[in-house]
């Protein structure tokens, strides 16, 4: 049974339960308790989720983006090979690395070497911190760990000597310990945290610190109960592009422009949405163009951005020299400042142009008034073209129709769901039961069911943007054979193209609506 978090309280300067040997008692690193819980989950889950933060230290900071792995001498079956690279012997890569503790009791099963790697690296620089873990010698011995009490034991020990070289994120302490106790025969537990303050003779009485180690107990016992309870993860990042690469990227972009950007912003929108939501795109865009096509941005073939909107994310992957261009209904205020890149792939030699698509393959009604063509775009675009289609509404599931028809790669990142004739609509619910039936993921299905009956091999991936909608639906490898499409089928097994010749000759007609 789940016990509700209402943590014991260590008063400043209680004894320690945690005694390190190293050297004559007077010289015993002291670690301070601050909190202890009750739990019910066992060793197993504890360890889990404690590999879990090491590799991902932003679950419990927003200040840091990430843990890069440098060392691991005991991955698990499946955390082999994950790490970014192994040295060669300990303290190859870091002078600094602290020598290994010796727990009274307890013996060394497993350490790893992270770097912390900060959100603003202008701050502070990364950190390479060492997490070992140790365990009771008692369970060690014992083969059947089903009876008797278990004591397991995480350490994070930075690699800084002093409090002067701690960085901002990470706390004034020379190290962090959390201790989990078990007794198998009862199944409860208990979950302490523990600092190992810089001066063996002081306490910790700063609220600030007890606050973050309030904090740092409070989500290992959420993330252990949800364990216990069966939680699996659902959405899985970086199946794509690897999490530092994009990160790295994303850093290096929001440095460059964010300020700017959002200092001359002049559209009505909120500025922190839009700018950093087209940033991380754009740094995902640029990883993946250089897995596909290399680092020579000459041999780029090109970008169109179909239902561009204020134009902003066309106008970063120009000035990172990425050639292309984009398209909306309407003009856009901030066009005036993004437009300033010619494009020859465009119909007007400008990055950016009002059109409307009406697709080639849409057939015009008859009696049906004829569009003056310097008013649309017909989706056809020279082949290998890079298709981006972001938040694009009435043109989402019409991206891998035009992927098809071109032969180009294409990324849809689904928002509002719209059908084949522009038309508000709900999707059927997704063909894999176990996923949620919202709206949203009933449209990132359908519109998948699309481009996989055009041809295309569909990849996806959960952009790490700050949006809800953040699905990103990649064709760039086929199936099939273009020329084995069938448009006119496909158009018709999902409801058709009657009415989008009019609601479009009525768009030109009378304006485009209000955005």
């Amino acid at each position: 049974m789940e016990v509700p978090y209402a943590p014991e309280e260590f008063p400043p300067g209680s004894e320690s339960l945690i005694r390190e040997v190293s050297g004559p008692a007077e010289e015993t690193p002291h670690w301070e308790p601050l909190y202890r819980q009750a739990c019910a989950f066992g060793p197993e889950i504890f360890t889990q989720r404690m590999v879990t933060f090491i590799r991902n230290p932003n679950l419990n900071t927003t200040w840091l983006f990430r843990g890069d792995i440098l060392f691991d001498d005991n991955p698990g079956a499946e955390e082999a090979g994950e790490q970014n690279g192994v040295p060669e012997s300990l303290g190859d890569f870091d002078v600094n690395w602290p020598a290994r503790k010796a727990i009274a009791g307890m013996t060394t099963t497993r350490t790893m070497v992270r770097r912390l790697i900060p959100r603003n690296q202008l701050r502070d620089a990364p950190m390479n911190q060492t997490c070992e873990f140790h365990q009771s010698t008692e369970f060690q011995a014992d083969s059947a760990p089903s009876r008797g009490k278990v004591s397991t034991l995480v350490i994070y020990i930075p690699h800084a000597g002093s409090i002067e070289e701690m960085p901002f994120y990470h706390p004034d302490v020379r190290g962090i310990a959390h201790l989990h106790e078990w007794d198998a025969s009862t199944k409860k537990g208990l979950v302490s945290v523990h600092f190992q303050p810089f001066q063996a003779d002081t306490s910790l009485k700063d609220e600030k610190l007890r606050r973050v180690g309030y904090h740092l107990l409070e989500r290992l016992y959420k993330h252990g109960h949800s364990s216990l309870r069966g939680y699996t993860k659902r959405v899985h990042h970086d199946t794509i592009i690897p999490q530092p690469q994009f990160q790295d990227r994303y850093s290096l972009l929001k440095y460059k422009y964010a300020r700017s950007i959002m200092g001359s912003w002049a559209e009505s929108t909120d500025p922190k949405k839009h700018v950093f939501e087209d940033l991380g795109i754009a740094a995902f865009l640029m990883e993946l163009w250089t897995n596909m096509y290399g680092e020579d941005k000459a041999k780029f073939p090109g970008f169109v951005d179909i239902g561009c909107g204020n134009g902003l994310l066309v106008y970063i992957l120009n000035e990172e020299g990425y050639a292309g261009w984009g398209f909306d209904a309407r003009e856009r205020k901030s066009w005036s400042q993004y437009s300033t890149t010619p494009c020859a792939s465009s119909p007007t030699d400008s990055s950016l142009v009002a059109r409307c698509l009406m697709p080639s393959v849409v057939p015009k009604p008859e009696n049906e008034t004829t569009i003056d063509d310097s008013l649309i775009h017909d989706g056809l675009f020279e082949k290998g073209t890079f298709i981006i289609s972001n938040h694009a509404d009435e043109l989402t599931p019409w991206t891998p129709i035009l992927g098809a028809l071109s032969d180009c790669p294409w990324i849809s990142i689904p928002c509002c769901s719209h059908d084949l004739t522009g038309a508000k609509f709900r999707a059927p619910p997704p063909r894999d039961k176990t996923k949620a039936k919202s709206t949203y993921a009933s449209l990132v299905d359908w519109v998948a069911q699309i481009a996989e009956n055009c041809g295309w091999n569909v990849e996806t991936e959960m952009l790490r943007i700050p949006s809800t909608r953040n699905t990103g639906l990649l064709g760039r490898t086929r199936a099939k054979e273009t020329s084995d499409d069938d448009i006119a089928t496909i158009l018709a097994k999902y409801g058709g193209v009657t009415g989008y010749y009019a609601s479009i000759a009525k768009l030109v007609k009378t304006g485009p609506r209000s955005h």
